[in-house]
Formats: structure tokens, C-alpha cells, sequence
């Protein structure tokens, strides 16, 4: 069952966008309009499956809509800082120059992320979590699980082809 509001923004987004969105090359300037256009079509994917995918009262859905929109934008915001972290550190690595304080400035802010995005994610989880039912949290897992899971799927068919043996992401 795959969505056609998926299907529709990945082939959107084209092999750079896609690249963008799954955030394997730094996005050019030009590109980042399109990930971030793609996270929002993602976001509104969720918020429109989340009633009906998780039997939502409308109470529930009322109060669940923002816990969940904070869940996924600081979730998304840890891994795009996480990202961003070590592009920079290949980019120091890969030059030849990188000082022990540059290193060790980074390795810093990692640790810090590592420690700091799960945490935030558990405690947004909580929040959400203590609105819903056990089935109901169940049902959120999965959504969550199958989204990503298809935008995977899609990614991968719009990616342009390699050849064998070569090494996904490296540049030639």
C-alpha cells in the first residue's frame, strides 16, 4: 500500500532531491528547498494517516497532532545536526589538516547530540505516549516504521543506477 502522496514526492524530488532527503551528500544550497519541501509532504503524510491509522477520537487527535509534529521536527533537527557533524568531520579528515582541537571539538558535539537526541525523543515519546492506549502507541510505532520503511523503498527507485563495485555515496 504504498501512498501515492509518497510516490508523488519522491519522484518529485527527482535522484538530487532524494539524495537530499536521504542526506548521503551535503544538499547544494539549491537542493535543501526541496528536502525541507519534502519533510513537510512527510510530515502532512503522518498527520493525515495518524487518526484513522492509530482510531484517534477527536480529542486524542487534537491533542496528539502537535505532540507529534514536536517529536518528528527534533527528531529530524538531531539527525540533520548529526549529519551536518560528520560531513565536517570526513571534510576535516579527508584535507589532511585537521588539528587534535578541531577533532576534538567535534567528537564533543557528536557525544553531546548522541547524548542529548535520544533523550529528547524518549521524553517527546512519553508526552505522546501518555495520551495514547497501548494499542494505540503500538499503532504510532508502526506508522512510523512503515513511513520511513516506504520513503526508503521509493528513494531507492529513483537513485540513479551505479555500476558494480561501486562504493554508494563516493564521488568519482
Amino acid at each position: 500500500m504504498i501512498s501515492r502522496l509518497l510516490l508523488t514526492l519522491v519522484l518529485a524530488l527527482g535522484a538530487g532531491g532524494a539524495r537530499a532527503l536521504a542526506q548521503e551528500d551535503p544538499p547544494a544550497v539549491a537542493e535543501r528547498p526541496a528536502r525541507d519541501e519534502a519533510f513537510k509532504m512527510v510530515d502532512a503524510y503522518v498527520v493525515s494517516n495518524l487518526q484513522e491509522s492509530l482510531g484517534l477520537d477527536d480529542g486524542q487527535f487534537a491533542k496528539a497532532i502537535p505532540l507529534v509534529k514536536r517529536l518528528q521536527g527534533e527528531r529530524r533537527a538531531y539527525y540533520l545536526e548529526r549529519t551536518r557533524t560528520v560531513r565536517e568531520m570526513r571534510r576535516l579528515l579527508r584535507q589532511g589538516g585537521a588539528t587534535e582541537a578541531q577533532v576534538l571539538d567535534l567528537l564533543r558535539q557528536l557525544k553531546a547530540l548522541d547524548a542529548d537526541g535520544p533523550a529528547q525523543t524518549r521524553k517527546n515519546l512519553d508526552a505522546l505516549d501518555a495520551l495514547l492506549t497501548p494499542v494505540q502507541q503500538a499503532k504510532y510505532r508502526v506508522l512510523e516504521v512503515e513511513v520511513e520503511q516506504r520513503m526508503r523503498e521509493l528513494m531507492n527507485r529513483v537513485r540513479p543506477r551505479q555500476r558494480p563495485g561501486a562504493r554508494q555515496g563516493v564521488r568519482e
